[in-house]
């Protein structure tokens, strides 16, 4: 018996979970297949930035996520230590909690950060997806994939009952992680290297709020004489406030793998605890390699990757499930559009174009994070091989009242700030930027900034960007500019003067059967500008436009009306979806508004 569908999606972590929801809300026919008999069964990822909680926004369930995770005033201390109850090294405020970056993280998005371990974050994305009408199968395993001109053919083996199953499919997604199937079967390349460092991850319980509650964070670096790597001599990160964690060492396969007895792991974990009274509980073992991997395109006729199957990455900067969430919004409208027929197969050849760079950046940053640490543990004059006294000595030396720890104090101060590059790069983690068929570039250049574009989130409406946040007025709800745009539609963002876009766009809508809403936003239009921030990043005259994709990516600017907005917005719209006949509108002359 051959299953039909039009999307087979492999795997079931935050990636294709995420995915799952997103095609049922758009009413696309899908199966999701995943080897394990549920949802993760530990912490792993954790770290879920502003982007991600966008994307849940979008699904209708960012509510349902913040109830089962650690707010992000509790995520603020970054800790470095020589255990929880010894020297506190050095801190740092981090996630833009602390007073230099608080106003940037607000005024960026409606959302803010916070810490979802992926354990408690999957059923949730499990339940919205299925909610929507989702196909989820677990114990199911891809035995094999191949495509032709035609579609996907995929073999599944139920695990419980060793019987296999055919499933043919329009598209494939490979949202089967670091060791996906569906990338090794179906010939995608990679660039990059694996297997640079080897962890160990150690999830207990122990209850720690004595040495935490008054310095709350997610993350806390202890490190001891003998030890140079990057994680020190133990991360910990909070899994639940402050009773739960993961700790996190790593080591070196050349010298054996590590002891792995209970007697030895709490040895490890009480080592940097440093206080013997405290219970401690060992929850589960496990072993990861750390690797430096992009895949070069991510689509390969009718296959695509998602998430860790086509980035793979160490944990620094919390990137990786925040950008495999974005990968799927990305593509599901999509497949949503190429398989209702408002779109040509064309189309999902932007998503190579647009989502590989941000991969490449991603991994990219993270293995130079991974190396800005060093100056920490050169600060601190930790190394291997030291004796216990000459490293205790080192860090008596670091607060003594001598020119040399003076000098050395200094030192460490720089490596810290250097960590804002990991722990408050919140243009890393905003500020992705498109270009591709999919998006119409109007020729304006991408704004400038004083600031780093790493450190710093640049808001702007040129067509590749993401919509910038702004605070409005309905009636008397407050909502952001994200929230009138999205959820599978486009959307034209209208000013004063909204009455010929409003009546282009359901001329269009109308010939091409794509739902086009309209939202003006303006002073005292139906969405209110109250404060005046929309006017200030609009980038458009009263008369002009924005056409927002359904994942909330400018796609088209005009600054200001047309001569035949009808026309213009239909040249758009054809160029973006890769219709027949598209031709791109050509920009109107400066009207005599003031352009926001």
């Amino acid at each position: 018996m051959t299953i039909d569908t039009d999307v087979l999606v492999v795997g079931a972590g935050p990636a294709g979970l995420t995915l799952s929801a997103l095609l049922a809300s758009y009413g696309v026919r899908a199966l999701t297949v995943t080897r394990y008999p549920g949802t993760a069964n530990s912490p792993r990822a954790h770290i879920t930035n502003q982007r991600a909680m966008e994307v849940y926004r979008d699904l209708g369930i960012e509510g349902e996520v913040r109830a089962i995770a650690t707010p992000n005033e509790l995520m603020s201390n970054n800790v470095w230590a020589t255990s929880f109850a010894g020297t506190e090294i050095a801190r740092l405020q981090t996630w833009g909690t602390g007073v230099r970056r608080k106003a940037d993280y607000e005024a960026a998005s409606p959302t803010s950060m916070c810490n979802a371990p992926q354990h408690i974050l999957e059923p949730v994305l499990r339940s919205a997806a299925e909610s929507r009408g989702a196909d989820i199968r677990f114990l199911t395993e891809l035995v094999s994939v191949e495509q032709d001109a035609d579609g996907v053919t995929a073999v599944v083996r139920h695990r419980e009952t060793g019987v296999e199953e055919t499933i043919r499919a329009l598209y494939v997604v490979g949202a089967d992680g670091a060791r996906s199937t569906v990338a090794e079967q179906l010939g995608f390349a990679f660039k990059g290297e694996m297997g640079l460092g080897a962890a160990l991850n150690i999830w207990v319980e122990a209850d720690l709020t004595k040495y935490t509650e008054h310095r709350p964070g997610v993350l806390y670096w202890m490190t001891q004489p003998g030890n140079d790597y990057w994680v020190g001599s133990g991360t910990w990160i909070c899994v639940r406030p402050f009773t739960e964690w993961v700790n996190l060492s790593m080591y070196d396969p050349a010298d054996g793998e590590p002891d792995t007895s209970e007697e030895a792991l709490l040895a490890r974990v009480r080592s940097t605890i440093g206080d013997p009274d405290i219970d401690v509980k060992i929850k589960a073992v496990s072993r990861w390699q750390i690797n430096h991997m992009v895949a070069e395109e991510y689509q390969k006729g009718r296959a695509f990757l998602v998430g860790d199957a086509a980035h793979r990455h160490p944990p620094a900067n919390g990137l990786g499930s925040n950008t495999s969430v974005q990968d799927s919004f990305n593509l599901a409208w999509k497949l949503a559009f190429v398989l209702r027929g408002d779109a040509s197969p064309a189309l999902l050849e932007s998503y190579t174009r647009e989502r590989q760079p941000v991969g490449q950046q991603v991994v990219d940053r993270a293995m130079k994070s991974v190396q800005d640490m060093a100056p920490v543990a050169k600060a601190l004059g930790f190394r291997p091989g030291q004796s216990l006294d000459d490293g205790w000595q080192n860090v008596d030396e670091l607060f003594s009242a001598t020119p040399t720890g003076a000098r050395r104090r200094e030192d460490l101060a720089s490596a810290i700030e250097l960590q804002n590059y990991q722990f408050n790069a919140h243009g890393v983690e905003l500020g992705q930027r498109y270009e591709s068929t999919a998006v119409l570039d109007d020729g304006t250049p991408w704004p400038d900034s004083e600031r780093d574009r790493e450190l710093y989130y640049q808001p702007t409406s040129k067509p590749g960007a993401p919509i910038p946040h702004a605070w409005l007025q309905h009636g008397t709800d407050r909502v952001s500019t994200i929230d009138v745009v999205g959820k599978g539609h486009f959307t034209l963002v209208t000013g004063i003067a909204d009455p010929a876009w409003s009546e282009a766009a359901a001329i269009v809508a109308a010939e091409t059967g794509v739902p086009i809403r309209v939202a003006q936003i303006a002073a005292r239009g139906d969405y209110d500008d109250v404060l005046g921030d929309w006017a200030a990043v609009r980038g458009t005259y009263d008369d002009g436009c924005l056409l927002v994709r359904p994942d909330r990516v400018i796609a088209w600017r005009q600054e200001s009306r047309p001569a035949d907005p009808a026309s213009a917005l239909r040249a758009a719209l054809a160029t973006i979806l890769g219709r027949p006949g598209a031709q791109v509108a050509v920009p109107a002359e400066p009207s005599a508004a003031v352009a926001g």
